[in-house]
């Protein structure tokens, strides 16, 4: 029986280029983390490429390009980069997307409730028309606090968190408060990581 042999150059490619962990990279390939540290050592690979795919995927939503002269080996790292560049920038546009769904929806929840305010006397006497015939005042006093201040205020605070959330968010994705910064690449490679279970 044949064992499948690890392919190592692009076990080589993802470890280098420093997006995924190295146990991301060990499942996707079948193999053990400590195989994959073994072999890195043995080699002398190094996680060098992480900065410059972080500007790589910078650069792919803005349509820049990489600056090659940084890269020791400009051919084989600028393949390493785009590949894992690329991988990086479709995440981060399936984020733009579900935050741009989502920041819709919570517009149209604030118009709702900005409408059912603005008429909320006028859907109290409905309320009183509809149960006027009810026994019990259970019904009626259940839609009448779905109407009611308190209600809306706990609303309107809830609709004012996410839109919050959703802006912090929506700035992080576009790159608008972000700030140069140097990260490590198992920095790197946790926040991608974390981005992978997310998406």
């Amino acid at each position: 029986m044949n064992i499948k042999q690890p392919d190592w150059e692009a076990i080589e490619r993802a470890y280098r280029a420093g997006a995924l962990s190295i146990r991301t990279i060990a499942e996707r390939n079948g193999i053990s983390d400590t195989a994959i540290r073994k072999k890195a050592k043995a080699a002398g690979w190094e996680r060098d490429l992480s900065e410059q795919v972080r500007k790589e995927v910078r650069n792919k939503l803005v349509r820049g390009e990489v600056r090659e002269d940084q890269c020791a080996n400009p051919e084989r790292d600028a393949e390493i980069i785009e590949e894992a560049a690329e991988e990086g920038a479709t995440v981060v546009r399936s984020h733009r997307r579900d935050i741009r769904k989502a920041t819709n929806l919570a517009n149209l929840l604030m118009d709702d409730l900005l409408n059912t305010i603005q008429r909320r006397e006028e859907i109290e006497d409905e309320i009183e028309r509809e149960t006027a015939g009810d026994e019990s005042g259970f019904r009626r006093s259940s839609m009448l606090a779905a109407v009611a201040l308190p209600s809306n205020a706990k609303t309107l605070f809830q609709l004012s968190s996410a839109m919050k959330n959703l802006q912090v968010l929506e700035r992080t994705a576009f790159g608008l408060d972000e700030k140069e910064k140097s990260a490590d690449a198992d920095e790197l490679s946790s926040l991608i990581d974390e981005l992978s279970k997310d998406a």
